[in-house]
């Protein structure tokens, strides 16, 4: 598998989204890719925070745009997040696989308490994540120019971004009412 796709994926997917992001906070035991990534939108390099979850209940309240989050949410984490998310943000957040649907469910019955749009994408890897944000919808609001004006991608494009939140009827049916979308 490609290297660089997941870090791409993570990262663009929802910073592609949000209509102003200047500061992200990433929370993860190994935050280079991701930082790496996100210092490809100049605007952005300088307001990158990682953290890990032990430093998350320390952060102030309405300061991050996007968070990105390799780490378990659990419904004191995605609290934690909301609280440090402003009212635009956007989180990005790895997962069980879908077919791990009761665990899924509960994870997006958590989200559903804080954000109007809760929608798994496909990582390119196999695996997805959840897009869960607070106003900007994944697929009417991305940023095309901000997208597609990108160097030094390999994977990701205005394309892949849309086409990543496609999911077949079996899934579709299995979250039937949790999706927000």
């Amino acid at each position: 598998m490609k290297s660089f796709i997941y870090p791409e994926m993570m990262v663009h997917v929802p910073l592609c989204t949000s209509k102003t992001p200047k500061n992200i906070l990433i929370i993860s035991n190994d935050a280079n890719q991701l930082s790496n990534e996100i210092k490809k939108h100049d605007e952005m390099s300088s307001n990158i925070v990682p953290c890990s979850l032990d430093a998350l209940r320390d952060l102030s309240d309405s300061s991050y745009d996007v968070v990105i989050c390799e780490m378990s949410g659990d419904a004191a984490v995605i609290a934690h997040i909301n609280r440090v998310l402003k009212e635009d943000g956007q989180l990005s957040i790895t997962h069980d696989s879908l077919d791990e649907i009761q665990n899924n469910r509960i994870l997006m019955q958590v989200l559903a308490n804080y954000f109007k749009v809760i929608m798994p994408y496909n990582l390119g890897t196999g695996a997805t994540a959840i897009l869960a944000s607070k106003e900007y919808h994944p697929t009417a609001d991305i940023i095309l120019q901000r997208s597609d004006m990108l160097d030094d991608l390999h994977y990701y494009n205005c394309d892949i971004h849309i086409a990543s939140f496609a999911m077949p009827n079996y899934i579709r049916k299995e979250y039937l009412g949790i999706i927000k979308n």
